[in-house]
């Protein structure tokens, strides 16, 4: 691989884009290119292979989605473009980008996951689809059917290639690599590069070039880091007290486990509304619901789980809670990219992770991950823990002699 810098341009108009991609631009009010998107697409227009590496929630889908436009031939009705991602509203969200991105040309787009009735897929690829969205169970399935032909592919995306080598999928995605024309163009983009996705780009890829626009630190400018000292038995009320005392405008409480996100919203009975939970083990018309409900805005408390966290891309997001602390570093980071996004850079966004006795050595390896000392927060009002985590500058959060319980929902949420 080599490695590529690329200036960044302060206008779309400097990337070389065609008209009609600049016009559909304005249009949906994009101002100027993000740093990957400024990076990525110059290159990606050439035809090379290309490894793109950058945060979620940097601009990532139309960094490959406009590339794609520009070298596809809008006369052929036959698949042109394959986007592989790790989970289902992943690649919903990816598809409906590419959609609003396509509004000024005449391209099908069509949404290949599970969950979803298979017929209506296979009747969106008879009719032909030129660009395919899926994740990779259902792409192989629809493969293997005859319904989705390879044959005329010209570009293949791997986007969040990270998550999906994590959640057991490389056995899936080279299965398809293998049924993929060996002239084609592959674009790979991940937030991170470990070694079972560089294994991946060198038997895959053709001298891809890398665009690292990762950041080694969480941007401090775009979000506030803390922690919490809680026990494990008494993080639900510190949770209620937290929403209290923070009244975030949307959030997201992330856990370890299904089991977890299902306990902490069945903690609440009802009692705050505008609350759900989500994970992988949810019939997809659930799913699809509760991200319908939260995008609108309906749902403003989401529990989930760590794979659900990679399909939630939602730009009013001003709060993160860690009610699980991260085994991974790399989980934590993007967890928390969840808020302080892209499109609200006017809104700063919070997280917090709640960090036990046992856990302090978790915290020390997330601050040297981030490099940056995360300061402890005081949730008052609400007894947190009886111990200290073992670790140093953990400061005592003062007590009390009540458990708050969720009464009124004007308590938690801001009027913004």
């Amino acid at each position: 691989m080599t490695d590529e810098t690329v200036p960044a341009p302060a206008r779309f108009e400097d990337l070389g884009l065609g008209e009609a991609s600049l016009a559909v631009l304005r249009k949906i009010g994009f101002k100027a290119p993000s740093p990957i998107q400024a990076a990525f697409i110059p290159v990606a227009m050439t035809g090379r292979d290309c490894i793109g590496q950058a945060r979620t929630g940097t601009g990532k889908t139309a960094a490959f989605v406009l590339p794609i436009l520009e070298r596809m031939n809008f006369d052929d009705p036959r698949t042109q473009a394959l986007a592989l991602t790790p989970t289902r509203e992943l690649s919903q969200q990816v598809a409906d980008e590419a959609v609003r991105l396509t509004s000024n040309h005449a391209v099908s787009t069509c949404c290949c996951v599970g969950g979803r009735p298979l017929r209506t897929q296979m009747n969106e690829l008879q009719r032909g689809a030129q660009i395919v969205i899926g994740t990779p169970g259902r792409v192989i399935d629809l493969m293997e059917r005859g319904c989705l032909v390879l044959d005329h592919l010209k570009i293949v995306v791997l986007d969040e290639a990270d998550r999906m080598l994590d959640i057991g999928f490389r056995p899936d995605i080279e299965r398809i690599l293998r049924r993929c024309p060996a002239e084609r163009q592959t674009l790979l983009l991940s937030a991170t590069l470990p070694a079972p996705v560089e294994r991946l780009a060198q038997r895959y890829m053709k001298s891809p070039e890398r665009i690292d626009m990762s950041i080694d630190t969480v941007r401090s400018d775009t979000i506030d880091q803390y922690y919490v000292a809680v026990d494990h038995d008494r993080k639900f009320p510190v949770l209620v007290r937290l929403l209290v005392q923070e009244r975030p405008q949307q959030a997201i409480v992330f856990t370890r486990t299904k089991r977890g996100a299902e306990e902490v919203f069945r903690r609440f009975g009802g009692r705050l509304e505008q609350t759900a939970f989500i994970h992988g083990d949810l019939a997809q018309t659930a799913r699809d619901r509760v991200m319908r409900q939260f995008r609108d805005g309906t749902i403003r408390l989401l529990i989930a789980t760590d794979v659900m966290g990679r399909g939630i891309d939602v730009s009013g997001i001003s709060h993160i809670i860690n009610y699980d602390i991260p085994q991974d570093c790399d989980d934590y980071v993007h967890r928390i990219g969840r808020t302080g996004r892209l499109s609200s850079n006017e809104m700063k966004g919070s997280a917090f992770t709640f960090v036990s006795g046992d856990e302090g050595d978790l915290l020390t390896n997330i601050e040297m991950r981030v490099n940056l000392v995360i300061e402890p927060y005081a949730v008052h009002g609400v007894e947190a823990h009886r111990g200290r985590p073992r670790r140093q500058h953990v400061s005592e959060l003062p007590p009390a002699e009540t458990k708050i319980e969720p009464v009124n929902d004007d308590d938690f949420w801001s009027v913004g």
